[in-house]
C-alpha cells in the first residue's frame, strides 16, 4: 500500500499538478474605487487580503494603485419559450469591466473586461426552487468574476502612462 502511495504521489509530481495556492500582487498597497457598503468590494477586499501580502487602503492617495471600476452590469435574458409562450430557459450574465492604475496615471492593467454567462432552466412548477438556483448561480458568477480579477491582478505589469 505505501509503495502504491508512493508511486500515486511520484506520479502527480512528474505531470507538474500543483494546488492552485494563493496570488502574489504586485504592489503592497491597493485602493479600490467602490463605496465601502458595496458588496462586491467588500468580496474583492476579503479575497485580497485573504490570499496576498497586498493591503486594501482607504484613499487612492495612499496606494500604490487603484483598482477602478469602469462597469459592472448584471443582466438576466430569455433563451428560449415553450409551446405555451412561457420562459424554459434563462441566461445570467455579468459583464465587469476595470483597470488599475496609480495616482501618476500609470496603468497595470489596461481597460479589461470579465464577462461571465450561466445558463438556467426554468419551471413554473417549482418557482421557489427556480429563485433559489438563481441565486446561487449568481453567487457563484460574482466568485468566478473575483478569482480572475485575482489572477489578472497577479499577473500586473506597470506600463507607462500615454503621452
Amino acid at each position: 500500500m505505501r509503495i502504491l502511495l508512493a508511486c500515486l504521489t511520484l506520479l502527480l509530481s512528474a505531470c507538474g499538478f500543483q494546488l492552485r495556492g494563493s496570488h502574489a500582487l504586485p504592489f503592497e498597497t491597493l485602493h479600490i474605487a467602490q463605496p465601502e457598503s458595496s458588496e462586491l468590494r467588500a468580496v474583492i477586499k476579503r479575497n485580497i487580503e485573504a490570499s496576498t501580502s497586498t493591503r486594501v487602503v482607504a484613499t487612492a492617495a495612499e496606494a500604490q494603485a487603484t483598482l477602478i471600476v469602469l462597469g459592472d452590469l448584471s443582466q438576466k435574458k430569455i433563451m428560449s419559450l415553450n409551446s405555451a409562450g412561457r420562459v424554459r430557459e434563462y441566461q445570467l450574465e455579468r459583464t465587469f469591466v476595470f483597470m488599475v492604475a496609480n495616482a501618476a496615471g500609470q496603468q497595470f492593467v489596461p481597460q479589461s473586461t470579465i464577462r461571465i454567462t450561466r445558463e438556467m432552466t426554468f419551471d413554473d412548477a417549482a418557482v421557489l426552487s427556480k429563485q433559489a438556483e438563481e441565486t446561487l448561480l449568481w453567487r457563484d458568477i460574482q466568485n468566478d468574476m473575483v478569482q480572475q480579477l485575482m489572477r489578472r491582478l497577479a499577473a500586473a505589469k506597470p506600463k507607462p502612462a500615454d503621452s
